[in-house]
């Protein structure tokens, strides 16, 4: 995923699904000048990684 695209899920008022290793996550923060994202994984509140936004994946998965 490019950092722009990212920066436009994370502002969205739409759920857009967005995927890690093919786990369901939440960005929660946009590092734009790192190309870093918080994200939550799947619905574990106290589950929160700091990633390098190219390892997301909007969409499905790799469930398909």
């Amino acid at each position: 995923m490019k950092t722009e695209r990212a920066q436009q899920i994370y502002e969205s008022k739409d759920t857009i699904a967005v995927h890690l290793e093919g786990k369901p996550v939440w960005i929660e923060n946009v590092d734009e000048g790192n190309g870093m994202a918080t994200v939550q994984v799947e619905s574990n509140p106290l589950n929160t990684m700091t990633v390098s936004i190219d390892r997301l994946q909007e969409g499905k998965g790799y469930d398909a």
